[in-house]
């Protein structure tokens, strides 16, 4: 009751400001000035600064450790969605919490989900929610590609004077981001086929396992709103006993102590298995460092599970 009442409180705050919140031209002409964005998760912002450049001023709701899934919008968060031009966030339900918030806010300021281009027919499908799919996109790069050019478009359309500088950027970023791909298809070639399991707190890397040819298991689902039960720690204990698995894998945004269960349980069983690292799975890492933009994620992900599966 008390969630419900703060999430109630939270929206008719949000219909509150944006009925005194100025309009866009009430804001000021943009080309004499920066345009203010708002984003949700880390690779969104990494995305806008990318593309943006020298136009942008952004704004980052989540930064490095918060999970998205349970992240709810506070009043600063409010109010600075409120004097944004533009808000990026992914879409598919990963920001559960905040969809009343979004959909108030895109009566009067340009909502954008980064998400909304991709293919619905190649989207997974969720265990957690019936009506929206697996939200963890930017595991496939190539489809992360496709948010890039959301974003370039969003602002190409919102600042045509400034159209030339959001190719060239988007460009460029998105040659970074083929390269990207390539090296992970490259590591991922050094680790035979039946060792390419990959075992994680909760079920982000299913489009990992797609693009890239990994079976993936998650201790939880797509969503981490739910604690994982005995019954499922059993079950994965099976699985990796089963398949004499020899590294799993902890998460930056999710409590250690879920894979450290499974661990114990597996050597109960009579299976060493290592914690073969952290990976970064809804959050990047902390601004600053390469595993704080998107392509320094990616490589350190890839990075760590193939030298954890290869023992090396």
């Amino acid at each position: 009751m008390k969630t419900w009442k703060s999430l109630s409180m939270v929206v008719l705050g949000v219909a509150l400001l944006i009925s005194g919140c100025a309009s866009s031209s009430e804001k000021g002409d943009i080309t004499s000035r920066k345009i203010n964005v708002v984003t949700t998760i880390g690779m969104i912002t990494d995305i806008v600064e990318n593309v943006g450049g020298e136009r942008i001023e952004v704004i980052g709701l989540m930064g490095a450790g918060i999970d998205p899934h349970l992240y709810k919008a506070s009043e600063g968060d409010v109010s600075k969605m409120s004097n944004a031009d533009i808000i990026f966030y992914n879409g598919l339900h990963l920001e559960a919490q905040m969809g009343e918030v979004f959909e108030q806010m895109g009566r009067q300021i340009k909502t954008v989900p980064v998400s909304e281009n991709i293919d619905q027919s190649l989207l997974l499908a969720s265990e957690d929610y019936e009506d929206a799919p697996d939200p963890h996109i930017w595991f496939n790069v190539e489809f992360w590609m496709q948010a890039v050019e959301v974003v370039r478009d969003t602002l190409s359309e919102m600042d045509p004077d400034s159209k030339k500088l959001y190719e060239t950027n988007a460009n460029a970023y998105l040659k970074q981001l083929e390269e990207l791909h390539d090296y992970v298809q490259a590591q991922v070639q050094r680790v035979p086929k039946e060792q390419r399991v990959l075992i994680t707190a909760h079920d982000a890397f299913r489009y990992f396992g797609v693009a890239y040819g990994f079976e993936v298991r998650g201790l939880q689902g797509i969503s981490t709103e739910s604690e994982a039960g005995t019954g499922d720690v059993q079950t994965l204990v099976g699985f990796i006993v089963e398949r004499k698995i020899n590294a799993i894998f902890v998460e930056s945004s999710v409590p250690q102590r879920n894979i450290e269960a499974v661990q114990a349980a597996a050597e109960d069983k009579g299976q060493t298995v290592n914690i073969g690292g952290e990976l970064f799975s809804d959050a990047m890492g902390d601004p600053g460092t390469e595993e704080g933009t998107y392509i320094g994620m990616v490589r350190h992900n890839i990075d760590t599970i193939v030298s954890a599966l290869l023992n090396k």
